[in-house]
């Protein structure tokens, strides 16, 4: 997801650029790279989409897709809670209550 993510955000500024130049005298566009980056952006997109509705499906909640926060819902102690991953982290460590959010965030007893 966030890999994914990283290419929406870099063909989304290479379309800025573009327009940009589009919008000054438009030349020295070739069609085929608006073309190009155009797809880049709609490729990009579905493949975030589609990690979401993946994850979704999981019962996972995606808190920021940039750093790839997710939570995870559980229960603790009989209460609702979510346990709480970032990307990097070897594994989910984390809970919080179902108020609170990353800064809130408990370690797992071992």
């Amino acid at each position: 997801m966030v890999e994914c993510h990283g290419r929406l955000v870099e063909a989304r500024a290479r379309h800025a650029a573009i327009g940009e130049k589009v919008a000054g005298n438009g030349g020295g566009i070739d069609r085929r790279d608006v073309l190009e980056v155009h797809e880049e952006v709609e490729r990009a997109g579905r493949e975030v989409a589609h990690c979401l509705e993946e994850l979704g499906r999981l019962g996972v909640v995606v808190k920021s897709i940039a750093s790839g926060l997710l939570d995870f819902p559980a229960v603790r102690d009989g209460e609702g809670v979510l346990l709480c991953w970032r990307v990097g982290e070897p594994e989910v460590a984390y809970w919080h209550g179902l108020d609170e959010g990353f800064a809130g965030r408990k370690p797992l007893p071992l």
